[in-house]
């Protein structure tokens, strides 16, 4: 059996790759390269610089592993960049990890691993999968801490059967102890935290630049619809935000809603911002249908977010309506919602503008 690695540069693909190879698969290592700019040479709190992957370059070396870099370089601009500068002008809040999941990590790495021969993509996500008479499962990882399924919602029945998660039984401390016995480069290295394309978390300028055009300021509302003050412009801003905000009021606001068509913002105390319901699109369910009626699960509608008990009820255009037992702080937009059945992950989508 052959393995193909994604190894990214850092602690937990390498050793991904080292976890693999136990295994008994013939491996090689890869490292996809999406995006180039000025700060490609190193990027401490980013990924995909030249330093992660003389990084994967050296581990897949000292693992005895061929290496190869692919560029995606265009398909991570049109599928990724250019789709999350679109979101946030329609005032979205999108996830781009999820995204390069998605497209490029299981679909054209998935291609080329298909073309070159490879049984198996690997990649350094904590989750884990399962198979029994009913298909493949998709699950939590065994440690919370580290659980990544949120965003790998979209995977189907094919992409488990050719994929290895193989962290998922680990801690990241773990898998840190193991990469410094194996005498690897990166064993310490810190995490990559920011978005690849936004190392220095300016959203808006890069927003700006991706799509040609500029903020536009209008006006913030109070929840009765009067004009309180004057926003930057909507790419600036997301639900639930209280920071940054470039005014100051006699008590805390935050961004409640935010409305494209007539350029405002909407603001809030932050009781406003505690609901029930969003309406889910482009669901996918890992099983590969969707249940026939309302089932109950957990959902999580943001990444960091805690499941919460809900229902999810298929629409008959293919959306879902959750409906969360109690309310939920600041449902967004554009994030996803992710249902789970205890360890399991159902599936998820998109959430939608109310």
């Amino acid at each position: 059996m052959r393995a193909l690695i994604a190894m990214s540069g850092g602690v937990d693909s390498s050793v991904a790759a080292y976890l693999t190879a136990q295994q008994g698969y013939t491996c090689t290592g890869c490292t996809m390269k999406l995006f180039r700019g000025p700060e490609d040479v190193s990027a401490p709190r980013s990924c995909c610089s030249l330093d992660d992957v003389e990084d994967a370059r050296s581990v897949a070396f000292a693992l005895g592993m061929p290496y190869y870099v692919f560029n995606f370089t265009g398909e991570f601009k049109a599928a990724v960049m250019d789709k999350f500068a679109a979101a946030y002008t329609k005032g979205l809040t999108p996830n781009p990890c999820i995204d390069c999941n998605r497209y490029l990590k299981f679909d054209k790495l998935h291609e080329r691993a298909r073309v070159l021969g490879y049984d198996k993509v690997v990649t350094g996500h904590y989750a884990r999968i399962t198979q029994d008479a009913d298909g493949f499962h998709l699950l939590r990882a065994l440690n919370p801490a580290k659980d990544q399924s949120y965003v790998l919602y979209m995977l189907t029945q094919k992409q488990l059967a050719h994929t290895l998660f193989p962290l998922g039984d680990y801690s990241k401390d773990e898998i840190r102890a193991l990469a410094e016995q194996l005498g690897f480069v990166n064993a310490r290295k810190p995490d990559s935290q920011d978005i690849c394309f936004i190392p220095t978390g300016r959203y808006a300028a890069v927003v700006e630049e991706l799509t040609g055009l500029s903020s536009r300021p209008g006006p913030y509302l109070d929840l009765a619809g009067n004009v309180i003050g004057t926003h930057k412009g909507i790419i600036r801003y997301t639900i639930g935000q209280h920071k940054g905000l470039g005014m100051s009021f006699p008590e805390p606001m935050y961004v409640c809603a935010i409305d494209p068509a007539e350029n405002t913002v909407t603001l809030g105390p932050e009781s406003a911002l505690f609901s029930r319901d969003a309406v889910v699109r482009d669901v996918n369910w890992i099983g590969g249908r969707a249940p026939e009626g309302p089932i109950r699960c957990e959902a999580k509608a943001r990444y960091r977010q805690q499941a919460m008990p809900a229902t999810a009820e298929p629409l008959e255009d293919g959306s879902v309506l959750l409906t969360f037992d109690e309310p939920v702080r600041a449902i967004t937009p554009g994030q996803a919602a992710v249902f789970y059945r205890g360890e399991e992950v159902l599936g998820g989508g998109v959430i939608q503008r109310k």
